[in-house]
């Protein structure tokens, strides 16, 4: 059938079955209007009502029929904002999908009416940074998105609020012997962040974990992930967001039972846009610190707590420099960016010795201190960092933090050293209650990327070895693995590469007539048959 589909460039038509999915409907359209971005929307109404989500549901199902009108928005005033920098220029800020959606909410909290014929004052809604709520919810920071309503609230709405990224060094000319005191960077006094850019971070299922953590079991080294998922609104925190972990992709590393070095990765570019046609992106880094307490029972020791460390310096200033290589796009920052949603998930031993996962973020302070290279580790203190102190090449200005003496005074301390925990702040880590399937399934999955040091291989052999494992009717279940489409992918002996849109379209979709229909092709058939002769 055939459906119309009317934007401010014109109207076009997009031939569907009855049983395409709207997911199938919206990356149609994607294609068709060549949007490169995610910051539009479908609806059945002329004047921007009655939105169709992106979801699995039929198009039948959701009522439309052949020769149906629908309305394209492209992202408006509430999505794109031209905000001035420091040189007075103008910077276009292009919000991230959850923040056009979240920045629409209310985010008022209506408290439930005992009687409902009664109006009380304390029956009125409450704002999302309400502290007596916080407190009794046990939330211990606010969402940014509470937090910034918080500073643009009152009689001035915020006129004169910035969220400004300060400066703590400033390389010098070598050349040169004076320097302009306005030039140089002053003094800066550290503060506990109240708020944090995410505040719930989910695995979608446990198959995944398990299988990142297989690594470790069959090598006793430690091992590091990047987490692929997606973004949604989380709805136990006030206006809060929550990092769905949909996979684990393990990039080239050499590790050893405490140590580990990372490689440059040249399926990166690949990685990266498999995920994109997954709907999926980048969330944060996993990072394994285990060691066997007793091997029999499965226990491990639990080596970091208040007492010893959370994060050592470098895995704080890595997940530092992760953090500002993905900025979070803010329309209230001169710059455009403030802070990340790059998320960091420590695997070790709890209180009982069992694998537990604690994620963090490091304070968008914390971002600015690495970001000028001023924040180094200490040579015997895991959990204390040293600020640089000047030299020729670059000022580092003084940074201080506060701290409660035994007497319960507030004194400013030189952060040399600095403990960081005052840069941390911890985001509550679980497991999805009904476990989802994005792009893993509940089978045992095709090797890992990356893991030939311990035996485990990408080869025909594997593969054909796996997909021996499901029906044929499954094929899309068994297609539906993040490390197996990025094998596809950057297969040297066949090549995928021109073929694989419509097989990541059926996998983003769970349509296995698709998935079907794209085995017909000559690079699968050629590869079937190289797996007979394996």
């Amino acid at each position: 059938m055939i459906i119309r589909v009317q934007s401010s460039a014109g109207t076009k038509r997009i031939e569907v079955s009855s049983s395409d999915t709207l997911i199938s409907l919206h990356q149609q359209v994607e294609k068709t209007f060549s949007l490169e971005s995610n910051d539009w929307g479908l609806y059945k109404s002329r004047d921007y009502q009655k939105e169709i989500k992106k979801t699995k549901s039929k198009l039948k199902t959701a009522g439309l029929n052949h020769g149906d009108m629908l309305y394209l928005k492209t992202a408006g005033p509430g999505a794109n904002d031209l905000r001035p920098n420091s040189s007075g220029e103008s910077v276009i800020v292009i919000e991230d999908e959850i923040d056009v959606e979240i920045g629409k909410m209310d985010g008022r909290i209506r408290r439930d009416q005992e009687n409902k014929g009664m109006f009380k004052i304390e029956n009125l809604p409450i704002e999302p940074w309400d502290e007596a709520y916080l407190k009794e919810k046990e939330i211990k920071f606010l969402s940014f998105h509470a937090y910034m309503r918080q500073q643009t609230a009152g009689v001035d709405k915020g006129k004169y609020f910035r969220l400004e990224n300060f400066k703590a060094a400033r390389k010098l000319d070598a050349n040169s012997t004076q320097h302009s005191v306005v030039d140089l960077p002053s003094a800066v006094t550290l503060n506990r962040q109240k708020f944090r850019h995410v505040d719930n971070i989910v695995f979608e299922n446990r198959e995944i974990v398990d299988r990142f953590l297989n690594y470790w079991r069959n090598s006793g080294n430690q091992r590091m992930g990047f987490l692929y998922g997606r973004y949604t609104p989380h709805s136990e925190v006030p206006l809060g967001i929550k990092a769905e972990v949909c996979a684990i992709y393990e990039p080239p590393q050499e590790s050893t039972k405490n140590s580990l070095q990372f490689h440059p990765d040249p399926n990166e570019e690949a990685v990266e846009y498999i995920a994109r046609k997954l709907n999926l992106q980048k969330i944060g880094w996993i990072l394994s610190d285990l060691t066997a307490a007793d091997p029999a029972t499965g226990t491990v020791k639990n080596t970091r707590h208040s007492e010893t460390h959370f994060l050592t310096a470098e895995e704080c200033i890595t997940a530092a420099t992760f953090q500002n290589r993905y900025p979070n796009p803010c329309k209230l920052a001169p710059n455009g960016k403030y802070g990340s949603k790059f998320t960091t998930v420590i695997v070790s031993g709890d209180n009982d010795c069992q694998i537990s996962f604690e994620g963090y973020q490091v304070s968008n302070q914390g971002m600015s201190l690495v970001a000028d290279n001023c924040l180094v580790p200490t040579l015997d203190a895991p959990e204390l960092g040293y600020i640089m102190e000047s030299s020729p090449e670059l000022f580092v200005s003084d940074v201080y933090y506060k701290q409660k003496d035994k007497y319960g005074n507030e004194i400013t301390k030189l952060a040399r050293p600095l403990p960081l925990e005052y840069l941390l702040t911890d985001v509550p880590t679980a497991f999805s209650l009904k476990s989802q399937f994005t792009c893993s399934n509940s089978i045992d999955g095709f090797a890992a990327s990356n893991r030939d040091s311990i035996g485990e291989m990408q080869s025909l052999s594997t593969l054909s070895k796996y997909l021996n494992k499901f029906k044929p009717e499954q094929f899309v279940d068994a297609v539906s693995d993040f490390h197996l489409l990025v094998y596809l992918y950057c297969n040297d002996t066949i090549s995928f590469k021109n073929e694989m849109d419509v097989l990541l379209d059926a996998v983003c979709s769970h349509d296995n007539i698709l998935a079907s229909h794209w085995k017909d092709c000559a690079s699968w058939s050629t590869l079937e048959e190289l797996m007979r002769h394996s």
